[in-house]
This record gives structure tokens, sequence and C-alpha cells, in this order.
């Protein structure tokens, strides 16, 4: 059976908070994006020379901003920020410019704002000229001492693409965030849009904001990050986009992570650990204020699911596991990876969230993208803007107002029963609360649909029967109603 969805929904009440919202996008980088979508695509991939061009992942790590150069740039506020070597996976060239007391100042890029390690490098590269004027960096990290006193922690990092990541207080690296995302999941080749300049702005009231300028061949771009580092972390998001053609295929607030192995399909691979995954579920509040919840998978073949909406509240992608004991790995620590929250700031009206689950064969490469698409295509030529709010944390969403949580979904064979696959869906129910199950389902037959109490952890289990048959696909419902 090719699951496409599987939702499991619990009522909700009451509106979601918005955090305080950015100071707008940077005007100068939303004229230049207009001005160069006039213009034909410019390739921003560097021709780098020895030893860039020939980095492996560990010669790569053992390239360092240096302290008093790449390095410790300070912003204000106890905020600093370091510069990233290029090479590798990182081929597009970032300009990075940074304010001070007397505006703007572009940092070129100089070999000699890092430190390389003697295991890889005999000395620190040597540039002519023309080579140092065609490279850039590969993005920023922030930093500030938000989890101690006197500690400059890093909690955002921009990357790669469009690409940016941030943790909370208390959680570690997971899965990412970026700009846009064009024609993920579909049957032509995806592209990826990519920072050309990043803006460093002077912090203010313990936020940080920076500005990227954003090209590709289908669009051009501008984007501001503001950042408050805490728990969670909160990244306030401007956007503005201006398409060269008419795009039907738009991505907006994509969240990119990974899903191995866990409960739902826990035999796609000899692991010891119990589970392996950055993520375990996506989430939804809809128009509606219906709370939806989709466990992830690791499917045989390419699975894309819609959930049509207008006016969403909210979405993102879960770590719900939380415990050392969900994953037993020391070293991935997958049980502090965060979870991410995306809040529209205003009306999307109606589209879909989009959720594209990828088949992988390990937990080095992210197979999981949601994002919003809206209904009506983004027209060439035309001025688009959406602004929303990232919340990163061990918990950070949506905050409040539910009757009902889902703890975490099984699946298994019927061992009496050929062909039927058994499903149990545990859902936190405070006392009082009287709410009996719903199985919608479409496409399979399901029987034995029953709940009970969990009496030994407060929870409401609830488990049903499905055969799939021949079908490929089988769409599934589960509610929560009084």
């Amino acid at each position: 059976m090719r699951r496409r969805s599987f939702l499991a929904g619990a009522l909700a009440a009451g509106t979601l908070p918005l955090a305080a919202g950015a100071s707008g996008p940077e005007e100068g980088f939303v004229a230049e994006a207009r001005r160069l979508s006039r213009l034909p695509h410019r390739d921003t991939t560097m021709t780098l020379p020895p030893p860039f061009d020939a980095l492996t992942y560990d010669s790569y790590r053992a390239i360092r901003p240096a302290p008093g150069g790449a390095a410790g740039l300070r912003l204000g506020g106890g905020f600093e920020a370091d510069l990233l070597p290029p090479g590798f996976y990182f081929r597009d060239a970032v300009r990075v410019e940074v304010e001070g007391e007397d505006g703007w100042r572009e940092i070129p890029f100089d070999p000699g704002l890092f430190t390389y390690s003697e295991r890889y490098f005999l000395e620190t590269p040597r540039l002519t000229e023309a080579d140092r004027a065609g490279m850039g960096y590969s993005g920023i990290r922030l930093r500030a001492p938000f989890r101690a006193p006197g500690v400059a922690d890093e909690f955002l990092a921009v990357q790669g693409a469009s690409y940016f990541r941030a943790v909370s207080r208390d959680t570690l690296y997971g899965l990412s965030a970026r700009a846009l995302a064009l024609g993920t999941g579909g049957a032509a080749p995806e592209e990826f849009p990519v920072f050309t300049r990043l803006r460093l702005h002077r912090a203010e009231a313990g936020r940080v904001r920076l500005s990227g300028l954003l090209e590709s061949p289908s669009l051009t771009g501008a984007v501001t990050l503001s950042v408050v580092p805490s728990e969670p972390t909160i990244t306030d998001v401007d956007l503005v986009v201006f398409p060269r053609v008419t795009l039907s295929d738009v991505g907006i607030a994509p969240l990119t992570s990974m899903y191995f192995k866990g409960p739902l399909r826990a035999a796609v691979a000899d692991d010891f650990r119990p589970a392996v995954h950055d993520s375990d579920a996506l989430e939804i509040v809809n128009g509606a204020g219906e709370r939806l919840w989709r466990p992830l998978s690791n499917p045989a073949t390419l699975q894309t699911s819609a959930f049509r909406d207008s006016g969403p509240e909210g979405f993102g992608l879960v770590q719900s596991a939380r415990r050392f004991a969900d994953f037993e790995d020391a070293e991935a620590g997958y049980h502090r990876r965060p979870s991410a929250w995306v809040e529209p700031a205003g009306d999307w009206g109606p589209g879909a969230v989009m959720l594209v689950e990828i088949p992988t064969g390990d937990e080095f490469l992210d197979n999981i993208v949601a994002f919003w698409r809206p209904e009506a295509p983004l027209e060439g030529g035309g001025e688009y803007r959406f602004g929303y709010h990232i919340r990163w944390g061990a918990r950070p969403a949506p905050p409040g107002g539910a009757r009902a949580t889902v703890a975490q979904s099984r699946s298994g064979r019927v061992h009496d029963r050929p062909g039927y696959l058994q499903y149990v869906v545990d859902f936190e129910v405070p006392p009082g609360e009287n709410l009996a199950p719903d199985l919608e389902v479409d496409g399979a037959v399901a029987e034995g649909l029953s709940s009970y109490r969990l009496e030994a952890r407060g929870q409401l289990r609830v488990g049903f029967q499905l055969r799939p048959g021949d079908a490929e696909a089988a769409e599934l419902r589960l509610v929560l109603r009084d």
C-alpha cells in the first residue's frame, strides 16, 4: 500500500498569537531584486581555485573562521557573526555586508580570514587577485549568549542555496527552512533559488536582523530574517518575490527534514535504534481551527500529499519524541532536535499545505519537505509579498487551544489476518473530555475501530485494522469528536 495521507485530527479553539514582526524587507534589496528580474539570469556559481575546488567533507570542516578575521564580527548587544568558507557542496558566491557606525561595509573574500588544519593543508592558501575577485562566502552563522551568560553559542546558520536553520536554548540543530521552494516533488528537476548577497544589521533590543538577495532562473527576491534566540527561538520572515515567468509550483515557508525509520515503519532498516528522524509528523491548524496531525514516513516511492485550506493558522514539522529511549542514539541526539512551526502574518488565502516524502536508504539526506502552495499561480512580471513567523524549539507550537493532541502512532501486520495492518494512535486527552473516534477511509477497508483509556499514561488509545487490498493509495482520516 502507498499511504498518501494518514491524518489524526483533534478539535482546537482560539487563534494563534503572532510574534512581534520584523521591520520589513530591506528596501534596497527589494529594488535590486526588481531590477534584476527584468534582466536575464546570471550564473552565481564560483570557479574555485585550489584547494577550494576539491574539498572533502573532512577537509572542508578543517577550515575554520579565524578570531579577528572571519569569526566574531560584532553586531552589538552581544550578537556576533562568523563568515563561512566556500567549497565542498557550497559553490554559489555570497557577498557579505556588515552595518557599522559609518554605514555598510562589504567584506571581500580573503583566505587569510580562516585557519586551516595542518592535517589537510600545508599552508594558508595563496590566491591571485583574479581568483579572489571571483569568490565569495558560502553563508554566515550567528552567535549570542542565549544559553549561558558570557558564552556566545550558535543559534542560526544561513548556508547553501537559501537554506537557514535555527536552534533554541534546549535543542540541537535538526531540520532546516529556506526562503522559497520551486518544483519540489514535481516531474521536472527542482530549482533552488540562492542567496547572492547577505546584509548583517546592527542588533537592537535582543533581536538581530539579516537581509538576503535571492536569485534563480525563474525569479528574484528579497528576504529579511529577524531573529530572537530563546526557547523557542523566533524567526520573523518577510519575503518579496519577482517572478520572471508564471510559477504554479511555488512553495512558501518550506521546511526540510529527515525521516528514516520509526514506529510506523520500523522494519525499513536493520538498525539497533528504535527510531531515526529529525521530525516525525506534520502538524496543521487550518483556517477552520481544526488541528491535523499527519505522521511522517519513509515511503517505498515518492509520495506527495495536499491538505487544501484557506487562511491557515499555521503548520509545522514536529519532533514529538523527546526521550533518549525513543532513539537510543548518544551521538546524534535526535531527542533534542527542534520542531519548527510556521504562522502566517496575515491571510494567505486559498491553497494547500503540501507534504513531500522521498524514499531514502540512510539518515544522511533530507527526504521530507512541507510548504504552503498558493492556489493562484505567481504571474511573471508581478510582485508578491509574504510574511510569516517560524518558532523553533522543543515544543514551540501550536500554542494552546487543543482539546487533544497525538502522543504517538504505530503500525504493524496482523499475524492471524493476512493482508491486514493494525494501526494504533495514542492521544493526550485531559480528564473530563469525552471524545470518541471517527474514521473515514477511501480506497481501502477498515474494521474494528475501538478506543479505550490507557490509565497508566492517562492517554486515549484508538485502534483499527486496515485491509488495503490491491489499492495503490488509501486516504485515511481519524478524528476525535464530541
